[in-house]
């Protein structure tokens, strides 16, 4: 799969087939319509093409909107990666685009530029300036221009919403397992690993603290979860604490990570981490001796069900 950021850097002679979205989780809804593209491409002998736009149009055209995405963009893509895709269009989306008419966007855009010969679509899909194009202008410009234009299904499109929003709903009460099945992945937190308080350490749990950058990226349920990490060609299990570490009046949020059996200097690193479990909610401890003794426990709960179930 290649990734073209910006329409303007892409360019073929090969015919596509396009379909557009943000596809956001890249959940099991999404990976049956990409599945239906790449199929019907190959089986066409043509390039299977999403068009993906980055910001969100919302945090564009809604400056107060509060938006949370289950991926960052660089999540996104590694996970379309998968997919079978031949092209992934990441288009930056400003308010000069958003001016683009829905004819502008389909001769300029879709036939001009991705030499489009199908486009498939979501039921009720809206584009152009102010949302003006809909299906029935599509099908006109299609015979005008010559691509076949095809709707998907008004039930699969709701399973795709309602699926977002099961996961999203799960994350937020803690209920991994639902989230993970319905995106048919473990839910991941990409971030660098930046220096903290060092707490952890006095404590016999030295922790990796976790920044992410992206402010837009969907943070699941505060409490202790089980985790992996793939470090230095090694998978790492351990547990995370996503909190405001009442025991220690701590005032803001962090997300710290204490790996099991790994001792290495991760300062500066990007780690892409796994969660597979939500082990409990987080406390407030009357000291630090109570924390330690939850800690070990959290522990060897946390190693019992990475050892029974991975």
């Amino acid at each position: 799969m290649k990734i073209v950021k910006n329409i303007a850097n892409f360019s073929t002679d090969e015919k596509t087939f396009v379909t557009i979205g943000t596809f956001d989780g890249v959940h099991f809804g999404h990976q049956k319509i990409l599945e239906k593209l790449v199929s019907e491409a190959k089986e066409a002998g043509k390039k299977a093409v999403l068009l993906t736009f980055f910001p969100h149009p919302r945090m564009v055209l809604q400056k107060n909107a509060t938006i949370e995405l289950l991926n960052t963009i660089d999540e996104r893509a590694q996970l379309l990666e998968k997919t079978g895709l031949d092209y992934l269009i990441i288009h930056p989306f400003d308010k000069a685009f958003s001016k683009t008419t829905a004819l502008e966007f389909v001769k300029e855009i879709l036939v001009n530029t991705f030499n489009i010969s199908k486009l498939i679509i979501g039921y009720d899909h809206h584009f152009g300036k102010n949302r003006e194009g809909n299906i029935k202008q599509l099908t006109e410009y299609s015979h005008l221009y010559n691509f076949i234009v095809e709707e998907i299904p008004a039930q699969d499109i709701d399973d795709v919403s309602v699926s977002s929003t099961k996961v999203r709903r799960a994350l937020a009460n803690g209920n991994l397992k639902t989230a993970n099945n319905y995106l048919g992945y473990n839910f991941m937190l990409n971030g660098f690993v930046v220096n903290g308080k060092k707490i952890g350490g006095t404590i016999g749990y030295p922790t990796a603290n976790i920044d992410i950058k992206e402010a837009y990226k969907l943070i699941p349920k505060v409490g202790v979860y089980v985790v992996k990490s793939f470090i230095e060609n090694k998978t790492v299990y351990g547990m995370m604490n996503i909190g405001n570490r009442p025991t220690v009046n701590g005032k803001h949020q962090t997300i710290e990570v204490h790996f099991f059996d790994f001792e290495r200097d991760l300062y500066g690193k990007n780690l892409k981490i796994e969660l597979i479990y939500f082990l409990r909610d987080e406390h407030k401890f009357d000291s630090l001796d109570s924390l330690i003794l939850q800690l070990k426990e959290d522990e060897q709960t946390s190693r019992n069900y990475i050892q029974d179930n991975l």
